[in-house]
């Protein structure tokens, strides 16, 4: 009976953690920008090109790739969001409250919108940014969209 027990316990640890592999497998984290999202070229962040948007920097393989996100950068976004990249990220202060983010950003609540990764200065702020991000978005270093 033992014998039975014991190989029943296995066959459901092996179950649970084949699980959790295709799990990982279907849902990647987020990996450092390597490649440009436009010509899917090799960046340099030493190097390349790159353009600060919305608390984001974005390395591209040359200024043509630049000229291209900035005719369509949602688009270019939506595509790393799809590719599971998480930009560099130029927040000094919390896009919701103001506060500087100096020593907190690393341990401070983060959500991604919209393949941006916004980080921010207390558990309160997130719900906030959640009611209306393209208000708090508007005003987060870099460039912006100009009004039409």
């Amino acid at each position: 009976m033992r014998k039975n027990t014991l190989l029943g316990m296995f066959a459901v640890g092996a179950f649970v953690v084949g699980a959790v592999l295709i799990q990982a497998m279907a849902h990647p984290g987020p990996k450092p920008q390597t490649t440009c999202p436009i010509t899917g070229q090799r960046i340099d962040p030493q190097t390349s090109p790159h353009v600060d948007w919305q608390g984001q920097r974005i390395y591209f393989a040359s200024a043509e790739a630049v000229d291209q996100f900035r005719r369509d950068p949602e688009a270019v976004f939506a595509k790393i969001a799809g590719a599971h990249v998480q930009l560099e990220n130029i927040e000094t202060n919390c896009p919701v409250s103001g506060e500087p983010l100096v020593g907190i950003a690393e341990k401070g609540p983060v959500t991604t919108y919209k393949g941006r990764t916004i980080r921010f200065c207390c558990p309160d702020c997130p719900g906030k940014f959640e009611v209306n991000p393209s208000k708090y978005v508007a005003g987060m270093p870099g460039e912006q969209l100009a009004s039409r």
